[in-house]
């Protein structure tokens, strides 16, 4: 999807860009034009979702104790598991380990959902659940990468980032693509880097997983010092300056990333903090995603704020429910540790649910929960553990054009393997993409030699789960 360069842009305009701009910046109204890289596009076909919010629970989430019910695994507890195991695995595990928490059916669909999700439970008729997810890793690092760039073994675009190349953003002030305390671990800011990709198209962090979601702030969002008028002025400068050098020297993405960086800061200042100030928000609003539960505020000040945003005409955004290590990766003390997981996401992602639809804004927005793998219905340790497993897992979305209260696919009796309704994470992908209006084979950028694409060589769309 070819788009004009700034170096482009500015050979067009000449010595007048710099003044339309300056006067664009100096009225406050947005300027979002050709030569703005983040600027809106079509695409490629009517999408049934508009934006999208990840919530990403890092770890790990064992599905078969949270929305896969599997009756035979507390028939045959205890006994071995009675299929060969992968011949790839993350540490060794012991005979099959029942789950600890009761399954019940809710809503109009019936779908079984654990104890642990009392409030999503009630959701579940606006849930679509994917059973039949599997990986290609079985490490941390090498699954997150897979999950979110789609390369578990090289460097390669986010997918926010390619969401916000295809699409552009709707809000000028505002980045395209934000991610609300992202892990710092296991890939790091690879997990929503642009790659190659021009740098304007990568996420930007709010805080990180070690920082309170209360103090994550975007920093220096104010200059007492210097006034706007001022700040307009000197960055219109600095505009002119780079714009003389890349004349001369030619394409150069590394500076063109820098000054969308500049202007996008100098617009976020008057938008940023009014995303960021909850003062305004109702009590109702508040209990409603958590915020007087000391367990709940934090990921539940990160769900509002991610709405808020959305709200706001941001495309892509992320939260991530992380200790900045592995908050899911219960290998032992799984009572404990998903009890604990669990009840702090739980309500919030029910609010979240709620609000998105109150509001109007679930019917065309995408929200996936997930996380980079599930585990085995094998125990690991003494008795209350279990390893990493990507070769069968659950996720589910809702909203933005997914059938609500509907589940594809399962994994095998015990929950090891995907056996129905195999998704890969290339056809996940895909299917995302496919909502939101994109063809991951027509959404593709030349780099050394060759055009790439988020699914690489890979990826079937997920028909059945559309709407």
């Amino acid at each position: 999807m070819p788009y004009p360069s700034r170096r482009d842009a500015l050979k067009q305009s000449a010595v007048g860009f710099g003044s339309i701009a300056l006067a664009g910046m100096l009225t406050g109204k947005e300027s979002i034009g050709a030569e703005d890289p983040l600027a809106p596009r079509h695409p490629h076909f009517p999408p049934k979702a508009k934006r999208m919010i990840f919530l990403f629970m890092k770890g790990g989430p064992s599905h078969m104790d949270t929305f896969e019910n599997k009756p035979l695994l507390e028939r045959d507890h205890g006994k071995p598991f009675p299929y060969p195991k992968p011949k790839i695995q993350f540490a060794p595990t012991g005979n099959l380990l029942k789950s600890p928490w009761k399954f019940q059916p809710h809503g109009q669909c019936g779908h079984k959902v654990s104890e642990l999700f009392p409030h999503t439970a009630k959701q579940v008729d606006d849930i679509c659940f994917l059973h039949g997810l599997h990986g290609t890793n079985a490490a941390h690092g090498g699954a997150l990468l897979k999950l979110h760039t789609g390369s578990d073994t090289f460097v390669r675009p986010s997918l926010g980032a390619w969401v916000n190349y295809g699409l552009g953003t709707e809000n000028s002030s505002l980045p395209g693509f934000v991610t609300i305390c992202p892990t710092l671990a296991h890939g790091g800011v690879n997990n929503w880097s642009s790659a190659f990709l021009p740098a304007a198209f990568q996420g930007t962090p709010i805080g990180n997983a070690s920082i309170p979601a209360k103090n994550a702030k975007v920093s220096y969002m104010q200059n007492d010092r210097i006034s706007p008028g001022l700040q307009a002025l000197q960055l219109n400068s600095l505009r002119r300056a780079n714009g003389h050098f890349l004349e001369t020297i030619g394409s150069d993405l590394v500076l063109e990333g820098r000054i969308a960086s500049f202007e996008l800061a100098f617009r976020m200042q008057n938008e940023m903090p009014q995303v960021e100030d909850l003062s305004g928000e109702s009590q109702a609003t508040r209990a409603l995603y958590g915020l007087n539960d000391s367990v709940t505020e934090n990921f539940g000040r990160q769900c509002l704020l991610a709405r808020r945003f959305l709200e706001r005409g941001v495309r892509f955004v992320q939260v991530s429910h992380s200790d900045g290590f592995v908050q899911w990766d219960q290998h032992g003390d799984l009572i404990k540790g998903h009890t604990k997981n669990a009840r702090e996401v739980d309500l919030p992602i029910a609010g979240l649910l709620h609000d998105l639809k109150q509001r109007g804004l679930l019917e065309d927005t995408l929200v996936w929960w997930g996380g980079e793998f599930g585990r085995t219905p094998t125990a690991q340790g003494a008795a209350d553990g279990r390893d990493h497993n990507p070769d069968g897992f659950t996720m589910w979305l809702a909203g933005g054009g997914v059938k609500g209260g509907f589940s594809h696919g399962a994994t095998d009796e015990y929950g090891f393997f995907a056996k129905e309704g195999r998704v890969h994470i290339h056809d996940l992908h895909a299917t995302i993409l496919h909502l939101l209006g994109l063809n991951h084979e027509r959404l593709t950028f030349r780099h050394a030699g060759r055009d790439f694409r988020l699914t690489d060589v890979h990826g079937q769309v997920v028909d059945q789960i559309i709407a």
